[in-house]
């Protein structure tokens, strides 16, 4: 909220192509803050968010799928952790945020097999890029 507020601030009103006239870009305009958020994206053509933090997620995950089984950061992603898990809704693991992005794009299989063809994994990484995340 605090960066959407700054934005509207630094780059003042906006000029109506219809009217002609200046208009501050208001909330009350839109029926959700969903779209309020997106009409000021498309704007000042800002990238979303959560989107680039899946895309990035999945980079590094296909890197780290492709070094060798023998290195560490190998091991504590395809690794299961030891020990009890605390009461309530379990926590994500870092594969199961894979899993779900991949899930999201419409993709399948093994997601570790998929990793290892570099040009498949960009085209899905890309494709998470640009999906429409609310």
């Amino acid at each position: 909220m605090f960066e959407n507020r700054v934005l509207r601030l630094v780059f003042g009103p906006q000029r109506d192509e219809v009217t002609g006239e200046w208009r501050k870009l208001r909330y009350e305009e839109f029926r959700d803050l969903y779209l309020y958020n997106e009409q000021l994206r498309v704007l000042y053509s800002l990238p979303n968010i959560v989107r680039v933090v899946k895309s990035r997620r999945m980079r590094l995950t296909g890197h780290v799928a492709r070094v060798g089984e023998g290195r560490g950061v190998h091991r504590v992603l395809v690794g299961k952790p030891e020990g009890k898990r605390p009461l309530g809704r379990p926590r994500h693991r870092w594969e199961d945020n894979i899993k779900i992005g991949i899930r999201e794009v419409g993709g399948g299989g093994d997601w570790m097999e998929l990793a290892q063809d570099r040009d498949r994994w960009r085209a899905l990484v890309n494709t998470v890029m640009n999906l429409r995340v609310p």
